[in-house]
Formats: structure tokens, C-alpha cells, sequence
């Protein structure tokens, strides 16, 4: 009997824990159930918080380069000539403008400004203002053209001038000129020299990304010879009276995203660096007063030592961003080496960036540039070509340079949908850009590309 009450009791307690257990299970699965619901109910708003919140694609949709007239050609003995009639240079001055000219890879056929071709010859704030409007609205208007864009659907005006920075501005020009919205936002660049252009696609990529507010954007990106003029004998100062010449492009940045299937190429990635705490960096190309009172810029002998050393700074940011990983273990390795190498210190080896990008747009701030970036990165002429080929046709356009080595490889069709591209630019200050493209379509040769009636003679082989 005292068998079965025990029996028993076990029995009850089993069933009571079993019932308890039974009752616990059914909670926990109702939370569960519950859970599970609130989830799903919040997965719209956390898809919605994560589309809305995560930056826009980047495209540009097109761009146009600006080809001046033909008589504003500015051959070797039309340079000579205008230097040696207008009486401002001593016999020594000319002497040293001629032989950089003869050294600096400029062509025959780079585009000097109005006042050149004057009687007269004098760099006035008139011929300054004829040379920008002159650029910029025939850049515009074929931009205009090539998009189909309305004037009035510009969101963000962009414009960016080296040294020239009239009142009102040349933003105002423009909005005057295409009678835009009086909300649109603009902005005017100024003092970052040939790298000016890279960072103004810069800037209206990172006000595109964060706002579906705004959606298109016009970057303008010119430079004034004229007020550039120097009329000086100071050697560093004489340089930029040879190198520089005329030119001008518009760019349409977007962020629509029904417009891709249209768009040329869609930003990847940007980087800046600026290296202007170091003195040397700063002074390599500065604009002051000569001992005789005549303001020009400055370009020092230091400028090329310059120029490689903060490439070197600036591909050590760039590098982890977009090579192959079999690239990156190469220079990891070769930096660990380098560092634990005894006695002469040793630099690490430059990785192949032509196994990140299929072309490169390099800088062609003059003819020792192109060779320093080309020795720096360890380029094959084949990939400088068409910085070389763009220095010999347009000469130095400052911070417009890069669009027009983009319209060289157009014009040879060598782009395809898929393939990266490179674009680098340096500036005053001393300033390093990169913008990295990828291709949304073939290249493709427009009846505006500023190549079209000479493509057949490039490559020059003397170059």
C-alpha cells in the first residue's frame, strides 16, 4: 500500500510538472509567435531606413569639352611672335619662354586666349571675362544638348576657377545665362589649381549622396589665362606664360537612378589629400609679386620632387581601397620588408595599378610631370599616352585637363562597359585628387568630342 501512495504521488507530480511545463511551452511559443510577427511587420521600415539612409549611386551622366575657335591657335612662332612685338621681355626672358616651349611637349595647335591675338596685347579684365563666357557657355550649351536636361531641373551649380573670380560670380554667370531656379545651390571654386576639377566632382558627388532632394548637378571647371599673363622676367614665373592654354568642360553629375541605363559612368570612389602643412609642398607653385611688382606664379624647381613625394603619400590611402588582393599582400610584403630592412632604408614596392584600372587619366601639368607620375607608378608608355597625346593637342587647360584626356579615350574607342578608370589631377597647396569610374556603356565618339578632326594623327610618335 505504502508502494502504491508512492507510485502514485510520482504519477501526480509528473502530470502537474508535465501540465506546468505544457503551460510554459504554450507562453513561450506565444511570445515567440509574437516576436516573430513584430519582426516581420518591422522589416519594411528597416529596409526603408537602410535604402534611405545609405548613399545614393553616382553617375555622371555626360560631358562636353570646349574647343575654341581655329584662329585661336597658338603655334610655336605665334607664341614667339606675340612675346618678341609686345615689348614687355627682355632678350634674355624670350630666349628662356622659347626653349621651355620647345622642351614642354605642346603642339602646334593649343589654343591661346583673345588678348594674344589683339593688337594690342594687353591681359584687361575685359578679355578675361570674353575667355570665360566664351568657354563656359559653349561647354554648357553642348552638355545641355547631349542630356536633354532642363535648365530648370539644375539642383547644384558648380564652378570652379583657378585664380580668376569675378563679381558677380561666374555661378551668377551662369545662372543669369540658363535663367535657373532661384533655389538652386551654388558654389564657386577657387585658388586649388589643376586639381580643382577632380574635387568639384568631388564635392557634388558627396551633396548627391546624401540627398534625394537634389538630383542634378552642373560642374563647370575653367581657368583665365589671361589674368595669368606674367609680364615679369623671373624664370619660375615665365613657365606658366608657356605651358598653359585655353580650355573649358561641363560635366552633368547625377544621383537619379532611372538615369543610369543613359549615364557614360557611375563614381566608385574619391580620395583627397592635402599636403600643405609641409612648407615645401605649399611654396612649389605660388602666386606673388616678383622684385618688380608683377604678380604671377611661381612654379619652383621643387615642384616635380614634390609632386612624386606626395603621389607616394596619397596611392598609401588609395591603394587599400581599390587593388586586387593580390596586389595588396605584394605591397603589404614589401612594406614590412622595407621597414625591417638593416642599414640604407629601402622604399616598398609600388603595386601595378593597371591591375585595378584598365585606363588612367593622369595629370598633364607638363611634360617632366607626366614622366615623374608615369616613373612614380611605374606606367608603360602605352598608359601615358594619352596624357602625352593631350599635352601635345591642348597644352596644360589646368583644372579642365582630365575631361579632355577622358574625350581622347573616346575618341580612340577604347572604353568598354565594365572597365575602371582612373583620374588624377594635383593642385596648389599642394593638393592630390582621385575620382575612380566605372563604366556603365562603350565609349562612345560624340560629334562635340574636341578629338574628332584629328584623332587619326595620335598617337604622335615623337611625343
Amino acid at each position: 500500500m505504502k508502494l502504491l501512495n508512492v507510485q502514485f504521488l510520482q504519477i501526480s507530480s509528473f502530470l502537474t510538472l508535465l501540465f506546468f511545463t505544457s503551460l510554459l511551452s504554450a507562453a513561450t511559443l506565444l511570445r515567440l509567435s509574437f516576436s516573430c510577427a513584430a519582426a516581420f511587420a518591422l522589416l519594411p521600415i528597416f529596409y526603408h531606413f537602410l535604402i534611405t539612409r545609405r548613399p545614393h549611386p553616382v553617375f555622371l551622366l555626360n560631358y562636353a569639352c570646349y574647343k575654341p575657335p581655329p584662329h585661336r591657335k597658338c603655334s610655336f612662332l605665334t607664341a614667339e611672335s606675340f612675346v618678341r612685338r609686345c615689348g614687355r621681355f627682355a632678350p634674355e626672358a624670350i630666349d628662356f619662354m622659347c626653349n621651355i616651349c620647345r622642351k614642354s611637349g605642346l603642339g602646334d595647335e593649343t589654343y591661346a586666349p583673345p588678348f594674344i591675338f589683339e593688337k594690342e596685347g594687353v591681359p584687361l579684365l575685359r578679355c578675361a571675362i570674353q575667355e570665360a563666357e566664351e568657354g563656359i557657355f559653349s561647354a554648357v550649351d553642348a552638355l545641355l544638348a547631349k542630356t536633354l536636361i532642363d535648365p530648370l531641373d539644375i539642383d547644384i551649380v558648380i564652378v570652379t576657377s583657378g585664380s580668376f573670380s569675378p563679381s558677380p560670380s561666374l555661378a551668377s554667370l551662369i545662372v543669369n545665362r540658363y535663367n535657373l531656379k532661384t533655389d538652386v545651390k551654388t558654389y564657386n571654386l577657387s585658388g586649388m589649381g589643376c586639381s580643382s576639377g577632380v574635387i568639384s566632382v568631388d564635392l557634388a558627388a558627396r551633396i548627391l549622396r546624401g540627398s534625394r532632394k537634389v538630383q542634378n548637378a552642373l560642374v563647370v571647371i575653367t581657368e583665365s589665362i589671361t589674368l595669368n599673363w606674367y609680364n615679369g622676367d623671373s624664370r619660375p614665373m615665365l613657365v606658366t606664360n608657356c605651358i598653359f592654354r585655353v580650355g573649358c568642360a561641363a560635366a552633368m553629375i547625377t544621383n537619379d537612378p532611372s538615369r543610369r541605363r543613359v549615364a557614360k559612368m557611375e563614381l566608385v570612389d574619391s580620395l583627397r589629400t592635402h599636403h600643405g602643412a609641409d612648407d615645401g609642398a605649399y611654396r612649389a607653385a605660388f602666386q606673388e609679386e616678383d622684385d618688380k611688382g608683377n604678380t604671377g606664379i611661381s612654379l619652383t624647381k621643387d615642384l616635380i620632387r614634390v609632386a612624386g613625394v606626395n603621389l607616394r603619400q596619397h596611392i598609401k590611402i588609395l591603394a587599400p581601397r581599390v587593388l586586387p588582393l593580390s596586389q595588396l599582400a605584394r605591397y603589404a610584403y614589401s612594406s614590412a620588408a622595407a621597414a625591417l630592412s638593416c642599414g640604407e632604408p629601402k622604399k616598398p614596392a609600388v603595386p601595378d595599378f593597371t591591375r585595378a584600372f584598365q585606363h588612367l587619366c593622369i595629370h598633364t601639368g607638363g611634360k617632366a610631370v607626366i614622366e615623374n607620375v608615369g616613373r612614380v607608378l611605374r606606367l608603360s608608355p602605352a598608359v601615358t599616352e594619352p596624357a602625352r597625346m593631350s599635352l601635345n593637342r591642348f597644352g596644360n587647360t589646368s583644372s579642365s585637363l582630365v575631361f579632355y584626356e577622358l574625350a581622347y579615350f573616346e575618341a580612340k574607342r577604347k572604353v568598354k562597359k565594365g572597365d575602371k578608370m582612373w583620374m588624377l589631377a594635383f593642385g596648389t597647396g599642394f593638393k592630390v585628387g582621385s575620382l575612380v569610374w566605372k563604366w556603365l556603356q562603350d565609349s562612345t565618339q560624340e560629334i562635340d568630342n574636341p578629338w574628332i578632326d584629328c584623332i587619326q594623327k595620335y598617337p604622335m610618335q615623337d611625343c
